[in-house]
């Protein structure tokens, strides 16, 4: 369990950096993010070398995976419109995650998302820590604990709507693995999916 605790706050030091309107500004995004993310996959492979054998890929999966982006950008559409009626901060900090995009080629980070990036934050953050979490304490105290952790990574932002983005993220695709562990490819497909569509592909705007 130290194991996972130091990882988690390996997590939000590096997502602190990366968000943070006090040292973002200094940063490549994107680089930042693609070293991260295979930072924490790294450590989750060191840790748990036998999870690429919880991916079981099959054409039920992957439509299951396309199912559940699709489903996510839906809501995230729909939240967005709410929001933009709830809250006048909503649109401009939506936008201000949107401006990472910023000099740097669309193509590229739609494939640093779908190569490296969603793809590692599952592996880390629902085959790893989750997963060790609900073998210790029980599949819903795991659960929790596990999103919890996922969310707060991303306070350091000081950005409510990606905060809240990452809470509904990480309840959907926690969820997700708590009820069907055994659908893991697609869960870390539809993640992969969600973030090409809703950065790159399809932005919600």
């Amino acid at each position: 369990m130290k194991r996972v605790g130091l990882a988690v706050a390996l997590a939000f030091v590096l997502w602190t950096v990366m968000f943070s309107p006090w040292t973002a500004p200094h940063l490549n995004f994107w680089v930042a993010m693609s070293i991260s993310a295979a930072v924490l996959m790294t450590i989750a492979t060191l840790v748990r070398p036998s999870w690429p054998r919880d991916l079981k890929w099959s054409w039920s999966n992957i439509a299951l995976g396309v199912a559940i982006a699709v489903v996510l950008w839906g809501v995230f559409w729909v939240g967005d419109k709410l929001s933009q009626l709830m809250f006048d901060f909503a649109r401009p900090q939506v936008d201000s995650i949107y401006a990472m995009k910023d000099g740097t080629s669309s193509t590229l980070i739609a494939f640093a998302l779908l190569v490296l990036i969603g793809p590692a934050e599952e592996v880390f953050w629902r085959g790893y820590v989750q997963r060790t979490l609900s073998e210790r304490w029980g599949a819903n105290v795991g659960f929790v604990v596990a999103t919890a952790a996922y969310t707060l990574v991303h306070i350091g932002s000081l950005n409510f709507m990606l905060i809240m983005a990452s809470m509904v993220c990480g309840i959907a695709w926690g969820l997700l693995y708590r009820l069907m562990p055994e659908r893991f490819s697609a869960i870390v497909l539809s993640h992969a999916l969600w973030d090409a569509a809703v950065f790159v592909i399809f932005p919600i705007m």
